[in-house]
């Protein structure tokens, strides 16, 4: 076996390694080629990159010096490439984002500069697939969601394998969310994910055996029964059905944690259906004779979308842990409500149909996954004498748009903005809020930036007035300030997602905080600010205002629920 073979064998085995979350092993088979020939610039960037995800910095950052040390006209076109991957991750997972970006940027204009011309092998394809991946988790840290989006679906057209296809489709489809929402080009690349979402078969359905009376049997499907922002509002859906008529089904396809548990004692069957593939989940489904099945995850992280391909189901929703439509055929109907999706025209932007409850779709369970409950309390301007407005959502939702109504909402009062969240969290990613606040020429003083923690609901303490993001708008944060007693301020948007704040504050009993048009956004921010009595009594009366709203009302929200389960499925009979 030639050198060269070699190099070749030591990398793909390295790669086989990775693939199995080995990274110990994929470090030693760089060693392998080092031992052979210390200037082999495929050893050092194997070294290197198997050292970053060991977070070895110190190996990976000498491993990478020996690397760019070396002859250029020695390094193989491949090394190159993994070199330059590896530099990148390598700032990457120590949050140095500036310049990570600049390494993802010379790997792709290398890649790019000779696609097409056949100088790039399977491997490589790998390493650049992994470099879109990472890219795009750098631009979301750093506020950056349209960069991550157009990254995804790049990585999307780099695999060949239609399912990898799919997977990176479906996760651009949810980034697009945080600048895109509601447009005609978001609807055609939602679907597009039903081409690459190709299933070898679909479950057939007998109507006539459905047609019988009996207890209708509804499955809900989810990796996020666990702690996770979604699983805030499955409460009802396990637990307080109309038994006499219902039977509930759960299938939980994520990792488990001390919530899970919780949940697991909710539905009349839980299925435990990690580790399964979507074809064996799907059979699961499909043996249980579920007659409707909601999937509560759409395009988000580990989606259910590819069991639901298979049409377990006769009747399939989605909605709740997706603010868009799926793209699929084979999801009969999406749950929204009427002041998400008021008119006939909001169903163009749907593949299923509209499933409009009369209130609110979101109904607010936290009791579940927490224990805390706020109390009325002054409000802090009282103290202080200033304002203090606040946005604890992903800081990628916060657009340009966004930063220029509340540089505008500070000038209008005395007061200051903190902002919470990972991207606080860094100091690269903190200096890259404070540049873009000054570049719409807001003061960078104003600012109070504050890292991700698991107490941010206690700080919420520290907060006279939330406002929310558009057009990507708040769920849980938004129910979680109005749930500790802030007022939160929200732009009514245009589609069903840039309406969530709207939906939640009129189930809340706070339709005086929407606001219709930029001015109104910020004139309401500024006028409440300076109305210390009034934003007084809201942070007193708010909490017990919450648990006894609408927002909170489960027994109502499931007889809605339940209505329209029935009405559904009557419609599928009657067909």
């Amino acid at each position: 076996m030639s050198s060269k073979e070699k190099d070749f064998s030591w990398s793909r085995q390295a790669e086989n390694f990775l693939d199995e979350g080995n990274f110990s092993s994929m470090r030693a088979c760089g060693r392998e080629i080092l031992d052979e020939n210390l200037n082999n610039p495929e050893g050092w960037a194997l070294v290197a990159e198997a050292s970053v995800y060991l977070e070895d910095f110190e190996t990976a950052e000498a491993a990478l010096n020996q690397l760019w040390n070396l002859d250029s006209q020695r390094s193989v076109a491949r090394a190159n490439l993994r070199g330059l991957f590896a530099t990148a991750a390598f700032y990457g997972a120590q949050f140095i984002l500036d310049k990570a970006m600049d390494a993802y940027d010379q790997l792709f204009n290398r890649f790019n500069a000779s696609v097409g011309k056949g100088t790039w092998g399977e491997i490589s394809h790998k390493i650049i697939e992994r470099g879109y991946g990472f890219y795009a988790d750098t631009c979301l840290l750093a506020g950056e969601g349209d960069k991550a989006a157009a990254a995804t679906f790049k990585a999307s057209r780099t695999v060949s394998d239609m399912a990898k296809k799919a997977m990176y489709h479906s996760k651009a489809l949810f980034l697009t969310n945080y600048r895109d929402s509601g447009s005609n080009r978001q609807f055609e690349q939602h679907k597009q994910y039903a081409h690459l979402l190709r299933t070898e078969m679909k479950f057939p359905h007998d109507k006539e055996k459905r047609r019988k009376n009996h207890s209708l049997r509804i499955g809900y499907i989810s990796p996020d029964f666990r702690q996770h922002a979604a699983a805030y509002f499955f409460t009802p859906l396990l637990r307080d059905i109309n038994r006499n008529e219902f039977k509930v089904y759960a299938y939980f396809t994520g990792k488990s944690d001390h919530i899970t548990q919780r949940f697991k004692k909710m539905p009349d069957v839980w299925r435990d259906m990690s580790g399964k593939d979507s074809l064996q989940v799907a059979r699961q489904i499909f043996d249980d004779r579920i007659d409707i099945l909601v999937d509560l995850s759409g395009h988000t992280q580990n989606s259910c979308l590819p069991v639901l391909g298979y049409r377990p189901a006769p009747v399939q929703v989605s909605g709740i842990g997706y603010i868009n439509t799926t793209g699929l055929s084979v999801v009969d109907y999406f749950l929204t409500d009427t002041t998400c999706c008021p008119a006939v025209g909001d169903q163009l932007h749907f593949t299923e149909k509209l499933l409009k409850l009369d209130g609110c779709h979101l109904c607010f369970s936290p009791d579940i996954l927490r224990s805390m409950k706020a109390e009325g309390r002054d409000t802090p301007a009282q103290k202080n004498g200033y304002v203090t407005y606040g946005s604890f959502n992903n800081f990628a939702k916060v657009t340009d748009d966004m930063l220029l109504r509340w540089r505008n909402i500070l000038d209008g009062v005395p007061s200051k903005l903190v902002i919470k969240s990972k991207t606080c969290s860094v100091e690269a990613g903190r200096n890259i809020i404070r540049d873009r606040f000054r570049r719409i020429g807001g003061d960078p003083e104003k600012l109070e930036l504050r890292p991700f923690s698991k107490d941010y609901l206690t700080q919420y303490l520290d907060i006279d007035i939330a406002l929310d993001t558009s057009p990507y708008c708040g769920g849980l944060t938004t129910c979680d300030a109005l749930y500790m007693g802030v007022p939160v301020i929200t732009l009514a948007g245009h589609s069903h997602g840039s309406r969530y704040g709207e939906t939640i504050l009129k189930a809340a009993g706070l339709p005086e905080l929407i606001c219709n048009g930029n001015r109104a956004y910020v004139s309401k921010a500024v006028q409440l600010g300076r109305q210390i009595t009034q934003l007084n009594e809201l942070h007193h009366n708010l909490p017990k205002m919450i648990r006894t709203s609408p927002l909170m009302d489960n027994r109502t929200y499931m007889t809605d629920i339940e209505n329209k389960f029935k009405q559904i499925w009557d419609s599928y009979c009657k067909v």
